[in-house]
């Protein structure tokens, strides 16, 4: 790759005020980089003046650095070494501008204003000299993802649903909820030698990345906090190669077995150093987010400057999210035209690099959060005790601060003080699902339902303004409905084991296990038959998760006479893509079996069986290995009457309903007065009382 891409770029000598007077950019030490920070630069004759204000939720509290010693040791460093040095902000006078950059080593990053983008990097061996350039002028080759999935437009009956539903309600409060994402960028060895071998430097790299990719997702109401940074310095971890599909697939594994055990995290994404084959430049499954098994993605680092790879980054995130590519049959709305970049799931990456979200990828994001996609996104990081300390007005509610609604001019939270982040007078609460007219909802009602049938609903607490975090079922339970239902859509259900015994056996394309070594179709064996390509009956015509997905329907006859329709469903995605129609790992394969790595293997590697029997056959165990109670038992055991749920889900039922069945517990003869005496009433009250059971 050439040392200077860019070409046609101005010469400028960035000055920072320090309150006081301007001076050179130079007085930026690498320990020594404020809160807010202002500065002025010359671009074609244009005098901006640059507002940058620190962007605090990017590093978490659990914030870590890993790097490897020689023999293989992992060195986990638990600050930033740099200091924190990554801003977001805005031109003064652009009200419509956005600013992403680093002043780690210099300014480094992107200035967008009046449609136009601008690089603004050091100027290599000079001292306080920078180069701004139009991004156009950032010279790549051009690049594609790997992924080829498309989702048409939401159907009809998606779009008839009433406003005033509480699917409406809840599908309000999903998307205006902040989302929060923990991600984990890891750079394997080949980036480390391209990089000229510098461990801090790379660092740098990665969280510079990762200050982009949030800025791009911030529209979206989501947040990226970087829980922590990985430098394969030593050797690579996993097999990596030119075969994106291949580096793809043990990475993720390397991810689940490795990663996931000793850092917890939402998603990661590796930043690769090695030339894909042909023109993709990164992959990633869709619809795959907080999975353990598929939350993640490869990017390849195609540009000298880290913005290349923050926008490949940001649409493979889009991918794991469930957004699909702007084509044109689709009919798009972006904001930029394609001059200026066009947007960020566009097929094809060319220059200058896009930086905004679609109408479609817009709504793809909603129909993916109203099927579940993102179920642990919706706990809190500990960015609230971010790396560069608490400001009042930043949105994060801090240390010694009862509300933070951001800064005054933009604050619509009418039980918030946006000047002293305090609670107006007669407030309990001013953020929150369970929080609603500056009060605390009552325990047990619900403030996040089940999206789908694998995952748990969650309830107020009484206690805190915060709906749980969302919870979900325990890897090993039994909800593979759920993936026919996201095929085919509803009504759909697995077909008999007949389907996936015969269809499976084929090892070509249409039924198979995945594929081999060698990339052939790998026949099933009997015993994994149900890991291989999903057999479904139901649901619609064809399948609803793309354009290009087609319906794969075989008959088969039975000795009885007759026959069994099994439908399964093949996607034109390429050689190297994963495969949606395969059945995902978790999927209950038989008695006390789960499909993991397409084979059907004991219940014993998830622990499921373990976790259920301390539930005492009352509850079912959620992803944090916790009783999920019924109705009428208490957590943590279900072994004692109670109000039902977790104790990271909050009560199922209101304490109102309870105290009721406890009177007539404890007060039998009570009961039977007033049988005695009104019977009738007395019934149809009971009745009432079912009838309000969960």
């Amino acid at each position: 790759m050439p040392k200077d891409q860019s070409k046609d770029y101005e010469i400028t000598i960035p000055f920072l005020w320090n309150g006081e007077q301007w001076r050179p950019v130079h007085g930026i030490y690498s320990k020594n980089h404020p809160a807010l920070l202002q500065f002025v630069i010359q671009a074609e004759n244009k005098h901006l003046v640059i507002d940058l204000e620190r962007n605090e939720g990017l590093l978490s509290r659990g914030f870590t650095e890993t790097h490897y010693l020689q023999d293989g040791t992992d060195v986990v460093l638990t600050r930033n070494h740099t200091g924190h040095c990554y801003y977001h902000g805005q031109v003064q006078g652009y009200p419509e501008s956005s600013v992403s950059l680093s002043t780690c080593s210099g300014l480094r990053g992107i200035i967008v204003f009046e449609n136009s983008s601008y690089i603004l990097e050091p100027l290599e061996g000079a001292t306080g000299e920078h180069k701004i350039y139009r991004a156009e002028n950032l010279k790549i080759a051009p690049g594609s993802c790997g992924h080829q999935l498309d989702i048409p437009a939401t159907g009809a009956a998606a779009r008839a649903t009433s406003q005033h539903s509480p699917a409406a309600r809840y599908k309000r409060e999903t998307l205006k909820t902040t989302k929060y994402v923990e991600l984990v960028i890891v750079a394997d060895n080949r980036e480390f030698q391209r990089q000229g071998k510098d461990v801090e430097k790379i660092k740098q790299r990665l969280i510079e990345i990762a200050n982009y990719v949030d800025k791009f997702y911030r529209p979206l109401n989501i947040r990226v906090a970087l829980v922590g940074v990985e430098v394969w310095n030593d050797m690579d971890k996993c097999s990596i190669s030119q075969d994106p599909f291949t580096s793809l697939h043990e990475f993720l594994d390397w991810r689940k077995l490795k990663l996931l055990p000793r850092k917890a995290h939402d998603n990661a994404q590796l930043i690769s150093g090695v030339y894909f084959q042909g023109t993709t430049i990164g992959m990633a499954p869709i619809m795959s987010m907080c999975t353990a098994e598929q939350s993640g993605g490869v990017v390849m680092d195609h540009s000298e400057n880290p913005l290349g790879a923050a926008v490949t980054l940001a649409h493979e995130l889009g991918h794991n999210f469930g957004m699909n590519h702007d084509t044109l049959e689709r009919g798009c709305n972006c904001k930029a035209s394609t001059d200026k970049g066009g947007c960020i799931m566009n097929p094809s990456t060319g220059y200058p690099f896009p930086m905004v979200f679609s109408s479609c990828s817009r709504k793809d994001l909603e129909n993916s959060l109203e099927k579940g996609v993102g179920m642990c996104l919706f706990n809190l990081p500990e960015v609230k005790e971010s790396f560069g300390g608490q400001k009042c007005g930043n949105g994060y509610v801090e240390d010694g601060e009862e509300c933070d609604c951001g800064e005054p001019e933009e604050c619509t939270n009418r039980c918030c003080n946006a000047t002293t982040c305090a609670l107006n007078p007669g407030a309990v609460c001013a953020h929150g699902l369970c929080c609603e007219d500056c009060q605390l909802k009552a325990a047990g009602i619900s403030c996040r339902e089940s999206s789908n049938s694998c995952d748990l609903p969650e309830f107020c607490t009484g206690a805190s303004p915060q709906c749980p975090a969302n919870v979900y079922l325990h890897d090993g339970h039994a909800c593979h409905g759920q993936q026919c239902i996201t095929l085919w859509g509803p009504g759909a259900k697995p077909a008999p084991g007949i389907c996936f015994e015969r269809v499976n056996s084929a090892g070509d394309p249409y039924g198979n296990c995945g594929k081999d070594s060698k990339s052939s179709f790998a026949k099933c064996e009997p015993r994994d038959a149900k890991c291989g390509k999903i057999q479904c009956q139901g649901g619609a015509n064809r399948p609803v998760i793309g354009t290009n997905a087609v319906s794969i329907e075989t008959n088969i006859p039975l000795q009885e006479g007759g026959k069994i329709l099994c439908r399964g469903t093949h996607v034109y995605l390429g050689d190297d893509m994963p495969d949606p129609g395969l059945v995902l790992a978790g999927t209950k394969c038989g008695d006390g079996k789960i499909c993991l790595n397409r084979r059907c293997q004991n219940t014993s590697v998830f622990g499921v069986h373990k976790c259920a029997t301390k539930c005492h056959g009352r509850g079912v165990c959620n992803n944090k290995k916790n009783c999920h109670c019924e109705a009428d038992w208490a957590p943590p055991f279900c072994d004692k009457p109670g109000f039902g749920g977790s104790l990271d889900s909050g009560p199922i039922r209101q304490a109102g309903q309870w105290e009721f069945r406890l009177h007539l517990f404890f007060f039998p003869r009570l009961r039977i007065l007033r049988q005695g005496s009104s019977k009738h009433s007395n019934s149809h009250h009971c009745e009432w009382v079912r009838k309000r059971q969960p």
